[in-house]
């Protein structure tokens, strides 16, 4: 049996990675609507920059965050400590479909670049939840370092409207 050169083992140690890191996004963003956030176990795990996904037992506070067809969200400017877990109760007070995407602005704009690219992907992760008119859905998130974060609604043009609020976390 004749033996693999390293490179060639390593290009398909790699491509198999990325294929699974593919594979990952797709179960996240597949076809059909967007459905209220409801988490996996392997996405309950990840930590992001932002933060990971929080219990609602363990919820420090709760923050309603209203939505509105003026492209606005209320409040647009929200404080939290680090290591807070905020159940936000997410109210759609709108005639239009909304959404709430956590995240910081580089990742918030490049999501809504494949949004405008994508109209039709759904969302099935911790960071967000897709809202119908009149309806109300409920995020928990453990803010887990200080810093400057953003929440955006990014069905298409809606972020480019303004829909964006931001979410100060100081040091414990």
């Amino acid at each position: 049996m004749r033996k693999q050169p390293a490179t060639r083992t390593i290009t398909a140690s790699v491509l198999s990675l990325v294929l699974g890191a593919v594979a990952g996004l797709a179960g996240a963003h597949g076809s059909g609507g967007h459905p209220v956030a409801s988490p996996t176990a392997a996405a309950a795990a990840h930590a992001y920059a932002f933060g990971k996904q929080g219990t609602a037992r363990k919820a420090t506070r709760t923050i309603t965050i209203d939505m509105h067809d003026s492209m606005r969200f209320g409040p647009a400017d929200i404080a939290v400590r680090e290591g807070d877990t905020v159940r936000f109760v997410v109210v759609n007070q709108g005639a239009m479909m909304h959404e709430m995407v956590l995240g910081t602005m580089e990742e918030l704009k490049s999501h809504g670049e494949t949004m405008r690219k994508h109209p039709g992907m759904a969302h099935d992760a911790p960071y967000m939840a897709h809202v119908s008119p009149g309806k109300k859905a409920e995020l928990v998130w453990q803010f887990t370092k200080a810093g400057e974060y953003y929440y955006a609604c990014l069905i298409p043009g809606h972020f480019e409207a303004g829909m964006v609020g931001r979410i100060r976390v100081t040091k414990g």
